[in-house]
């Protein structure tokens, strides 16, 4: 079943309070999606030159500090690191190649579950609450943030079969719903030279886009191109580095409700989940239309 919740900002006065308006938006979706949680936020942006990384432990008594050393020694180059949890943000002035590459040589059980200049994505088993409480979500500042409580249907509840997604920088998905198609995409794009580390299916569609994204399309032509080429039936939240945007496909089964002030646009798989944001009494308030594009992005920094 599982259920999406999104947040993008408007009013950049309200970014300190982005988590704290976000919590009881996922805490809502608990009964849709009870076996894991994530979410994606985007702020704290590194400079040009930098790359910022989210990095989830699959074993315990991960010593973080060693580990950032020798990827410091490995490198040569400056670093900036913090735990939160069973998850570190590294900061490092270098490509997301080499850091990636040092990574896989020193701390191969180690996963990467985002990159980018603005993206981090923390997430894991266990109730929305047990998340939020785990990566102290209402504390948390910054311009946007989706996220996905997940009812385990087509793969192993695991922290990596968990969402969101990211497999481009700073893109991520999360999905409710069911795509038929995506054995034959997944070896398409593992052509393409597209990795992926489950067997979600959602994994899939956020390597779809971003691999349309490589080729040149904008999100809205990605996203076009997403109705073509996707078998199945799904709603779509997706987050990027500027933005943030919607979509359902063209039967749109999957539940959906978006709504919008001056402050700020939310989406939500059921409109309990929207009930507790300042000003939703006065907010436009729809039910996306099937195969159809939803998108609100700055303008690129």
């Amino acid at each position: 079943m599982c259920g999406i919740v999104g947040l993008y900002l408007k009013n950049p006065a309200l970014e300190s309070q982005l988590g704290k308006l976000f919590e009881p938006m996922l805490l809502s979706m608990t009964d849709r999606g009870p076996d894991s949680a994530g979410f994606a936020i985007y702020g704290d942006e590194v400079a040009d030159g930098w790359i910022k990384l989210t990095l989830q432990a699959t074993t315990e008594n991960q010593d973080w500090k060693t580990l950032m050393g020798e990827l410091e020694g490995r490198l040569g180059c400056s670093l900036e690191w913090f735990q939160n949890a069973t998850a570190v943000v590294l900061k490092i002035k270098t490509d997301e190649a080499s850091a990636r590459n040092a990574l896989a040589e020193l701390a191969p059980t180690v996963r990467i579950m985002s990159a980018g200049q603005s993206i981090e994505i923390l997430k894991g088993m266990g109730l929305p609450k047990e998340i939020s409480e785990r990566f102290n979500l209402k504390g948390m500042k910054g311009s946007h943030i989706i996220g996905h409580t997940r009812m385990a249907t087509e793969s192993a509840v695991t922290m990596e079969g968990s969402h969101p997604f990211s497999t481009g920088a700073d893109l991520c998905l999360v999905h409710n719903g069911s795509l038929s198609n995506h054995f034959r995409l997944r070896q398409e794009l593992k052509r393409e030279g597209i990795v992926f580390q489950t067997e979600n299916d959602t994994e899939v569609a956020a390597g779809y886009l971003a691999w349309r994204l490589q080729q040149g399309d904008s999100l809205k032509q990605a996203l076009d191109n997403s109705l073509e080429n996707l078998d199945g039936f799904f709603t779509f939240a997706i987050g990027t580095r500027n933005g943030f945007a919607v979509i359902r496909d063209p039967i749109a089964c999957k539940p959906a409700i978006l709504a919008e002030t001056d402050d700020y646009v939310a989406m939500a798989s059921e409109y309990q989940a929207l009930s507790s944001l300042p000003g939703i009494e006065n907010a436009k308030v729809w039910e996306p239309a099937p195969s159809t594009m939803y998108i609100w992005e700055r303008q690129s920094a």
